[in-house]
């Protein structure tokens, strides 16, 4: 299509230059009068004075008897409209290289983070089969929610960009529980497993603004961060969190280094997501 356009404006530019070039020929050129032929021994002689433009172009356009040059006019109107359409599809293809705004975007270290998101979302993956989990270390996982769309959406972009920018780095990350309502929240803290110390309500599982993800190698999730890959999965997984301005579990004094969230106390979060602040 770009081609297609640069051929519109080069044709018309090249009417314009044959028809000018034409006219100089025709009326300035070959009717001229002839120079005569050197003599064997020519005489120097005094350069004339340099006739004025102004009667040259009049007797190109006007006969002796006085009369229009018609075909000069027409030739003249012809570049004319030449002209025209050039300056015409050019102001017209104008609009087809004129460059888009750039999507809005900040970054803030210390804040949330908000991505390109008017043009260009990243998409969540696929939430895994609960039967991935029943061989795992934690088979209570089975019945986690891995439902990308009860996240709040800035929050799930975020997290979309660690996901991302962990996998350039070779470790594939996988969401294993999103949201959780107050009930397993509550049933995790009084568990005999020690998982969390939130009680329902007090977690933001709750409000889609915490997420447990963990590695995943050859097919397998690997929970352990004993195992010496999954520490280094864990810590880099650490390092974009906290590069995107997010909360890592890891520096917590119970240490979860599967756990990323949003940063900001409970209260104030689930405030901002009352009055439409998402």
């Amino acid at each position: 299509m770009s081609q297609l356009n640069i051929w519109w404006v080069l044709l018309p530019m090249l009417g314009v230059f044959l028809s000018l070039g034409w006219v100089g020929w025709r009326f300035f050129y070959a009717g001229g009068t002839a120079v005569p032929a050197a003599s064997p021994q020519p005489v120097r002689m005094p350069a004339p004075p340099r006739e004025p433009w102004w009667p040259k172009v009049r007797a190109a356009f006007v006969t002796p008897s006085h009369r229009v040059n018609w075909v000069a006019v027409r030739w003249l109107a012809i570049a004319t409209l030449l002209v025209a359409l050039i300056i015409l599809v050019t102001l017209r293809l104008a609009g087809y290289h004129v460059l888009r705004n750039l999507s809005p975007q900040a970054y803030e270290r210390e804040g949330h983070i908000q991505l390109a998101l008017e043009d260009e979302k990243l998409v969540p993956p696929p939430p895994l089969p609960p039967s991935l989990f029943l061989s795992s270390e934690r088979p209570s996982l089975a019945t986690a929610d891995r439902d990308w769309s009860k996240l709040d959406p800035r929050f799930t972009q975020t997290v979309l960009a660690v996901i991302a920018r962990l996998e350039t780095r070779g470790f594939p990350i996988v969401l294993i529980e999103g949201y959780r309502s107050p009930d397993r929240q509550d049933s995790l803290a009084d568990g005999g497993v020690l998982v969390t110390k939130a009680r329902g309500g007090q977690s933001k599982h709750q409000y889609g603004l915490a997420v447990d993800l963990a590695p995943l190698r050859d097919g397998r999730i690997v929970l352990s961060e004993r195992d010496p890959w999954a520490w280094e999965a864990y810590q880099a997984l650490g390092e974009e969190a906290e590069a995107a301005g997010l909360t890592w579990g890891g520096r917590w004094s119970f240490k979860d280094y599967g756990h990323v969230e949003m940063k900001g106390s409970v209260a104030r979060l689930a405030a901002e997501q009352a009055g439409g602040g998402r």
